[in-house]
């Protein structure tokens, strides 16, 4: 009986310690799980009401990237007062604000279109500061830039390159980054610069502009080199035959060579079409001549092929005058 009554008080011992132990184990766990859920979703309840700027759901930048528009020329309006506009222009440009530059740059065009005579005041200054915007890593900043230097070419670009040495380096640096604009990877960017450059083979002298292109078919980087031969080519194309014996129909014939044998096809292209254009400024001068002097011994396709062998390396000048010949037949 003894061995009786230990065992029935044993059991209900062990029986009674056990839910004390998961009692204790398990009464605390749940009532932080359920706290902390709880005041989670009472923190996003409060700030989705309050919107709170310090809200870790708030979108960053999205207003001051929507902000940011590519404006058409043709939907730029004059400027209501340029000469107040014209004392912060510069300062607005440099702005460490990306937002405040672009609408700058804008103005900048607005100056262009409709204010060009203040706009000559700070030119030298207003393409030292485009050329840093065009370098920026911000791709709308860089095209907006691009955008500006097509509205000042198609505008002033006769007076870009008749304002001294100054002005001329500043323009000579445009030159070269939207070259390298031209041939980036970026498409919306490349499209952008080669606008620009088209415009300023269109707007600006072709003589002066051939002069600053003609040191870029040598420069070490292909596509720079196949956009300077395109650009080269429009301008050919808009010169007048007596315009293309004042640049040098030899010096624009070696220019011309260079390209003939690029790996690009773009700059061999443009090539073969700047030497048919020498080639029509060349056989209008021999009839010219032979107008004023009577009938020649040699026809123009022999005095053409003694001039290229004249001014050119045996294989560069073989090339070119198989252009005319293919062009010809």
């Amino acid at each position: 009986m003894a061995l009786r009554s230990i065992d029935d008080n044993a059991l209900p011992a062990a029986a009674t310690e056990r839910p004390r132990k998961i009692a204790k184990i398990a009464s605390p766990s749940p009532s932080p799980a359920v706290k902390s859920k709880a005041a989670v979703l009472e923190q996003l309840r409060h700030d989705s009401c309050t919107n709170d700027e310090n809200s870790p759901i708030q979108p960053p930048l999205k207003p001051t990237e929507q902000s940011v528009e590519y404006v058409a020329s043709a939907d730029l309006k004059p400027l209501p007062d340029p000469q107040a506009k014209l004392k912060d222009l510069l300062i607005e440009l440099e702005s460490k604000d990306w937002v405040k530059a672009c609408g700058a740059l804008n103005d900048v065009r607005r100056f262009a279109l409709y204010h060009s005579s203040l706009l000559l005041q700070i030119l030298e200054k207003v393409m030292a500061v485009i050329v840093k915007t065009m370098k920026s890593p911000r791709s709308a900043l860089c095209k907006t830039s691009i955008m500006t230097c097509n509205d000042v070419f198609s505008n002033l670009g006769q007076a870009l390159l008749s304002f001294g040495k100054e002005q001329e380096l500043a323009f000579d640096n445009l030159l070269l980054q939207l070259l390298l604009k031209a041939s980036q990877d970026k498409r919306f960017v490349c499209e952008e610069a080669e606008k620009a450059l088209e415009a300023m083979a269109m707007c600006i002298s072709p003589l002066p502009l051939l002069k600053k292109l003609q040191s870029f078919v040598t420069h070490s980087n292909l596509r720079v080199r196949a956009k300077a031969a395109v650009v080269i080519s429009k301008c050919a194309t808009q010169m007048e035959h007596e315009a293309m014996k004042e640049f040098g129909l030899a010096t624009l014939l070696k220019i011309a060579s260079q390209s003939l044998n690029d790996r690009l096809p773009e700059a061999r292209e443009a090539a073969r079409c700047v030497v048919n254009l020498i080639y029509g400024a060349f056989s209008s001068k021999i009839e010219s001549a032979k107008q004023d002097d009577g009938a020649s011994e040699s026809s123009t396709e022999e005095l053409w092929e003694k001039f290229c062998f004249s001014n050119l390396s045996p294989v560069a000048a073989q090339s070119v005058t198989k252009i005319v010949l293919e062009k010809r037949g």
